[in-house]
């Protein structure tokens, strides 16, 4: 076993309440539950001796006269991992059954289908669970030949397999070995249980092919209801399908990330958890959501928005704070494990997350705008609930925050959080002119205005001729890419255009903003945003660079990994760097490759054009170096 495979060699399964990371060797070395929040069973992913991990995988005397391949099913999260070895071709299916609807469950499980296709694979099991981040011992029971029981603290993990997979107890962990040949199968299954809920029920070879099949039906059914129909079904449809993964299906909370730990520099200290709910990342999900089709999806966590303004139960005593559990606690305190190493050397692992406690009032123009889409409101309840917050951002959006980067440096007044504001007034403004509902009209339109104003005067820096981070500065911010998506302005405003041919973007990568140049209270750098790489191809589309945004668009695919997934980063060689997969650059994903089909479409309308308008302008420096990169697209 690879002691760290590279981040972006993983696959994701899950069942809507849970996401696990299997490596395309056949490793679940990433597993949290019964919730995606909830301490990790496997975890060798952020210590490859202390974390845990199961692996079934093909055994071969050499590794090296082997080949391995990982894929998903098509339109499914039905993970394959084919291993082609010298004596035959096999392959293991993961997946779990998706728990669409109802309350939170206490058993969740992950079932492995071995087979083999071609000639005759020996496969080996290794199953070494570590509970609680690594921290808690476990026993170990073997009841028979096909069942094994770890008792952790307040946890059981049963491990059950099918005929001719025998499990043998090695010291406190479980192994077995076994031979198939052509048309043969079996299977392994992970059950994760609350202490004292009982054994699972028995395992057959049918019952686990049964189940593949349903998860199977499950997912080409769910993807139905996608109405997306452009160039790039295949990503949107990956997209799509990761975003509903990384879903707490009792809550519809979306989460940001299935991981907590992992770098976003290797060696460095910047590693989040990001199992979290953030308002910003899903309150942006819900337009996306609405226009791929999902409106099922928009409308519960616009529910679960609705009731965290309506409870006023932060950790801040502000009406909204910036990331929940995926049930609603508010509290999310930070704690180091000190006990683990992190991904190649990649320490403090950190779980919990401290900047939930952050002013950062961008969330009010980023929930506002959720809760009032397409003409939507929402129950009377709802309006209530959220004027409240409104006449409350009336009397405190003048002010600093930490910013939407969450930087640990101090607070600042960041233009992009005076543009949500901003957004939050105007949304609310036209919500009440157009549903005559009673509103603070008179005074949340002074607001309004004042953060235009402010915007306009103190965000524009006339010397770099371009909007910027902060009023203090003339750095650049990433984030100030969706001025023309709000409505601020224009996507051919000269100003904004202006800021377009800014620094921040290396061969059609983007940084969020220049540590150096900007000090953001940490150690250490990190790597390009994918998030903001896919708002800038958004924004090159909707200004009218086509050709460019195409080009950029069509670079960005390459840095997927082998089965369509992103982290949060791309590093200076192309590896993917961060939590992973990352919800907001799937969502970013959808939402560029949706405003690219509408511009190519309505260019090629035109009389006469032929979807390739303007020509990209001059290449564009990169902060970390200073080197430039001809981005023409020509």
């Amino acid at each position: 076993m690879n002691s760290y495979p590279p981040i972006a060699e993983h696959g994701m399964i899950g069942d809507l309440q849970t996401a696990a990371l299997v490596s395309s060797a056949g490793v679940v070395d990433w597993w949290c539950t019964p919730r995606f929040d909830s301490p990790s069973v496997f975890a060798s992913l952020l210590d490859a001796e202390r974390g845990g991990h199961c692996s079934l995988t093909a055994d071969t005397p050499d590794p090296g006269d082997m080949t391995v391949r990982q894929l998903y099913l098509s339109d499914t999260a039905v993970l394959v991992t084919r291993f082609m070895a010298p004596d035959g071709v096999g392959e293991v299916a993961d997946f779990m059954v998706p728990l669409a609807t109802g309350a939170p469950r206490a058993h969740h499980r992950l079932v492995r289908v071995a087979r083999v296709v071609r000639g005759t694979v020996s496969f080996a099991l290794d199953c070494r669970p570590r509970f609680d981040y690594g921290r808690a011992s476990h026993s170990l029971t073997v009841p028979d030949a096909h069942h094994a029981v770890f008792d952790g603290p307040g946890t059981e993990l049963h491990v059950q397999s099918t005929a001719g997979v025998a499990l043998h107890a090695e010291g406190d962990d479980v192994t077995a070995r076994f031979q198939l040949s052509q048309g043969q199968a079996a299977a392994v299954v992970l059950t994760g249980t609350a202490d004292g809920e009982g054994v699972p029920p028995h395992l057959s070879l049918d019952d686990a092919v049964a189940d593949l099949e349903a998860c199977r039906v499950f997912w080409l059914s769910w993807l139905r209801s996608c109405t997306y129909n452009g160039r790039w079904q295949d990503e949107v449809h990956r997209s799509a399908i990761t975003l509903k993964l990384l879903t707490y299906a009792p809550t519809g909370a979306p989460i940001a990330a299935a991981t907590m730990g992992l770098p976003e520099q290797v060696g460095g200290e910047r590693n989040w958890d990001y199992r979290y709910t953030w308002v910003r990342d899903a309150s942006l999900s819900v337009k996306a959501l609405i226009d791929l089709g999902f409106h099922e999806e928009a409308y519960a966590f616009r529910h679960w928005l609705r009731d965290r303004i309506e409870a006023r139960d932060t950790a801040t005593g502000d009406p909204l704070q910036i990331m929940y559990r995926v049930d609603g606690d508010p509290h999310l305190t930070e704690e180091t494990l000190g006990h683990l190493e992190g991904y190649r050397g990649s320490y403090p692992v950190r779980a919990g997350n401290a900047a939930a406690d952050q002013l950062q009032l961008d969330i009010y123009g980023e929930a506002a705008d959720a809760l009032i889409v397409g003409g939507d409101i929402g129950a009377i309840r709802g309006w209530s609930a959220l004027t409240e917050v409104l006449d409350w951002l009336s009397d405190h959006w003048d002010q600093p925050d930490e910013g939407i980067w969450e930087t640990r440096g101090g607070r600042k007044d960041f233009t992009y959080s005076r543009l949500m504001t901003w957004v939050a007034f105007d949304r609310a403004l036209r919500a009440s002119q157009a549903f005559s509902r009673p509103a603070g009209t008179e005074r949340w339109t002074r607001a309004r205005d004042a953060a235009f104003r402010q915007i306009v005067e103190r965000g524009w820096h006339d010397k770099r001729k371009a909007f910027v981070q902060h009023y203090d500065s003339d750095v650049l911010d990433a984030s100030l890419l969706l001025m023309p998506k709000v409505g601020f302005l224009s996507p051919h405003d000269p100003d904004w255009l202006s800021t377009l041919d800014g620094e921040l973007v290396s061969d059609s990568l983007v940084y969020r903003y220049d540590p150096a140049a900007s000090p953001d209270g940490l150690r250490g750098s990190e790597g390009t945003f994918n998030l903001c790489s896919f708002f800038y191809v958004e924004a090159l589309a909707r200004s009218g660079r086509l050709s460019q945004a195409r080009y950029a668009f069509d670079k960005m695919l390459t840095y997927a990994n082998h089965v369509g997934l992103f982290a949060e980063e791309i590093g200076p060689s192309g590896e993917q760097l961060g939590n992973f997969p990352q919800a907001f650059t799937h969502l970013a994903l959808v939402t560029a490759a949706m405003a690219l089909d509408d511009e190519l479409a309505a260019a090629r309308a035109r009389p006469g054009a032929d979807g390739h308008l303007q020509p990209a302008r001059h290449g564009f420096t990169a902060p970390a170096d200073g080197s430039t990169a001809d981005d023409t697209g020509d």
